[in-house]
């Protein structure tokens, strides 16, 4: 159960940081992520994205609890942990790792988006004003 978790996790972010390395670049492929990100943000899809953004977040909350639980226990046995809670202390930390990470970069990426939507429109406005400028001159 956890390798596929953790596998989808990587790809994720993985993803993710592809996203926002084509963002960061004025590549072609940048238009199109930008049109492909205009499309995501129409209809439901906001929606879907804040309930599926929610979700992750108390996921990511019941694995710190779980993590701080595991945590505590040992600390509560004199600080001797037996090999099944080194165990899920490692899983949990890579998971609840990994799912932050994934909020991160998805709240990087909407930034990204934004302030590049907000540079091409300014530019168009800037372009506009420079050319009524030369005509009305």
């Amino acid at each position: 159960m956890f390798v596929e978790m953790f596998q989808l996790l990587f790809t994720i972010v993985s993803i993710e940081a592809v996203l926002i390395l084509t963002l960061g670049f004025g590549t072609p492929a940048r238009r199109v992520v930008v049109k492909l990100l205009d499309l995501s943000k129409q209809g439901r899809a906001p929606l879907v994205a804040k309930t599926v953004a929610a979700t992750m977040l108390v996921l990511f909350g019941s694995v710190m609890f779980s993590t701080i639980q595991i945590h505590t226990r040992v600390s509560d046995s004199g600080g001797v942990a037996n090999s099944t809670d080194q165990v899920m202390f490692a899983n949990c930390l890579l998971e609840a790792f990994l799912m932050g990470t994934v909020l991160f970069l998805a709240m990087v990426i909407d930034r990204m988006h934004y302030y590049t939507r907000e540079l091409q429109i300014t530019r168009r406005n800037l372009e506009i004003a420079v050319n009524k400028g030369k005509t009305g001159a």
